[in-house]
């Protein structure tokens, strides 16, 4: 398994490029804010061949370079139907504007093809199988993405910003909830094993069982028991 990973953009958001092994075709995952750059440089580093752009969520640092990276590579992207209209209007899924400079720099709107998912839609792309699990809470759309154990890796988890090493998502932007990212919790990250690696849209890797012991949030769901006071992390 190959998976080059990088902070892209104003805000930092994760991007990842997946494939079986390098010299194949891979998946792209959340290009955002400026992330076009790094794409193409581990593609060439390691002669892959994108087959699709699947996206955690619709917020614009996680989107904003799918237009120009799905057009380079004539890929479509992937995403949840509730946050689809992120891609053409960005300012309604933050609740202001992201301001003038960032805008000038930004082509907003949907690539040439673009391809809806839901909860458990298996996506079999480049060789991988994603299993899409919703998880609103962040926004409405918002997905994970699980990729099984594999003979050199533990099972992977990219999780969107729903769960940090050591925090969560906000949910104070439009299509936010507390409790929504709270049952998003409990259900799709309380049942991974202890092993899985958890890749996220902001900050460090973590494990699933490193978040299960000292994540102020997943403990306490897992007690069973509301919100913490810990800050939250994301756009």
């Amino acid at each position: 398994m190959l998976i080059a990973g990088f902070p892209a953009g104003a805000w930092g958001t994760n991007c990842y490029v997946v494939a079986p092994a390098a010299g194949e075709e891979c998946v792209i995952i959340d290009p955002g804010h400026q992330a076009a750059p790094g794409v193409e440089e581990a593609l060439a580093k390691h002669r892959l061949k994108p087959v699709a752009v699947v996206l955690t969520h619709g917020h614009i640092d996680h989107v904003a370079s799918v237009v120009p990276v799905c057009g380079a590579h004539g890929v479509p992207a992937w995403i949840h139907p509730a946050d689809r209209y992120m891609m053409s209007d960005p300012e309604k899924g933050i609740g202001r504007s992201v301001g003038m400079p960032l805008m000038g720099e930004l082509t907003v709107g949907e690539p040439d093809d673009v391809r809806e998912m839901t909860d458990g839609t298996r996506l079999e792309l480049a060789g991988l199988e994603l299993t899409v699990a919703h998880a609103p809470g962040h926004t409405k759309g918002s997905v994970t993405f699980g990729l099984p154990e594999a003979a050199d890796v533990p099972p992977v988890f990219f999780s969107g910003d729903l769960l940090f090493a050591g925090s969560i998502g906000r949910t104070d932007l439009p299509g936010g909830d507390m409790a929504e990212m709270l049952d998003s919790l409990a259900r799709v990250c309380l049942p991974l094993d202890d092993s899985t690696v958890v890749l996220s849209g902001h900050g460090p890797q973590t494990t699933i069982g490193r978040e299960r012991a000292t994540n102020p949030y997943l403990r306490q769901v897992a007690d069973g028991q509301g919100a913490p006071g810990a800050p939250r992390r994301g756009m």
